[in-house]
């Protein structure tokens, strides 16, 4: 078969409709395009949404971690734990403090950080951890808060996968000191590019309020305004880290349409575990602890090595040939020349983490993502299997 633009199915595809094109065009039309009513509007309704007293419009998910740890005062020498097993930014962050990121393996046979290896690496040094939620299965936050409390350390969530995330009653965003969300075109919820930093601290709030846009004190943004002044005041060297308006508007929208998303995420979720349980050669996602709710943000399949006569990179290979994107999340950040240069890291450091990354690659899993395209994902991996299965030779005897 040769495949075409139209036949090929990407890795992801951005569910935007009618709705959000005239969101758009509506504050194209008021001419405000930069910060302002729009992005505050989005602002409160997030805060309503996850059930916490205080959301920040950022423009990336980095800037909300890069917020969190301008408020906690990181510092040269500070050290803060976070995973091997993520995106770089998590981890970037801290060195933008000259804080040093400390990397903790994976739990064993799964994806997120494990806490037993959280707190072998806790020193006098340990300012915070950050806990990353990987495709949207929740960390062990009970156990991860406890050693918090035991050792005075600040959590900050990297929430880039957890919308939307119930933890014990509770949604992700409102249970830790901040949690920092993405709004990247990948996402569960995009604006193209943006985040938000969500907290029930008023102090923290206020400081980052003022941090994202230059340190100017009071509503900066007014000052074009009709109701605003055109004095201001400098109170801290800040930074440039706000939202528009234009891409709030395609938040708000996405937004309201964030729990049929989460649905749509999840049928499809249900309907690759029920087709891949069966075939020994592949491992499930894992999904967590009982009391929470999966985002299902990522779909990552694992595969047996020992069962198959092809490798994870080859096995990719067949899938693009037969038309099906993927993509493999992630490569663990010790395996990276920065890290690996910087603090001394190398291959076999984390073998959890290294075991998982070896073995998986992500599917099409997205709202958009038809019946139709998803029954040809589940063949096209079945076939793949079918046709590298290493075949058990059975002994007739002499």
């Amino acid at each position: 078969m040769i495949m075409t633009e139209t036949t090929f199915i990407p890795f992801h595809r951005p569910s935007i409709g009618s709705e959000e094109i005239d969101a758009v065009n509506q504050v194209l039309t008021s001419r405000w395009l930069t910060t302002g009513p729009v992005a505050l509007e989005f602002e409160k309704e997030f805060a309503r949404y996850v059930g916490c007293k205080h959301a920040l419009a950022l423009n990336s998910g980095t800037a909300a971690l890069q917020l969190a740890l301008r408020a906690i005062g990181l510092g040269p020498g500070d050290e803060v734990l976070a995973p091997t097993y993520t995106f770089t930014a998590t981890a970037e962050v801290v060195t933008y403090f000259g804080g040093k990121p400390v990397l903790c393996d994976s739990l064993p046979g799964g994806f997120n950080i494990d806490p037993d290896e959280v707190e072998r690496r806790i020193t006098p040094r340990t300012r915070a951890l950050i806990p990353v939620h990987i495709a949207g299965e929740c960390c062990q936050m009970d156990r991860l808060h406890a050693l918090a409390r035991r050792h005075g350390l600040h959590v900050i969530e990297d929430a880039a996968h957890a919308l939307p995330v119930d933890y014990q009653g509770k949604r992700i965003g409102a249970i830790s000191e901040f949690t920092a969300f993405s709004f990247y075109a990948t996402k569960t919820l995009t604006t193209g590019e943006g985040g938000m930093l969500t907290t029930n601290d008023d102090g923290y709030a206020q400081q980052a309020s003022m941090m994202r846009l230059h340190g100017i004190g009071g509503d900066a943004w007014k000052r074009y305004s009709r109701t605003g002044s055109w004095y201001y005041e400098v109170q801290e060297a800040g930074y440039k880290l706000n939202l528009c308006d234009l891409l709030a508007a395609l938040g708000r929208v996405q937004l309201r349409r964030c729990d049929d998303f989460w649905k749509a995420r999840c049928q499809i979720a249900a309907a690759y575990n029920q087709a891949f349980s069966q075939i020994e050669e592949l491992q499930l996602p894992p999904v967590g602890e009982e009391a929470t709710q999966h985002a299902w943000h990522l779909y990552i399949l694992r595969l047996r090595d020992e069962t198959l006569s092809i490798d994870r990179e080859q096995f990719i290979e067949e899938l693009k040939a037969a038309g099906i994107g993927t993509s493999v999340h992630f490569i663990p950040l010790h395996l990276h020349p920065y890290y690996a240069r910087t603090y001394g890291y190398r291959q076999h450091d984390f073998p959890h983490a290294e075991d998982a990354y070896s073995r998986c690659f992500s599917l099409p899993i997205y709202p958009d993502l038809s019946a139709a395209e998803m029954e040809r994902v589940i063949q096209s991996v079945q076939q793949v299997v079918q046709a590298n299965r290493k075949r058990k030779l059975v002994s007739c005897g002499s």
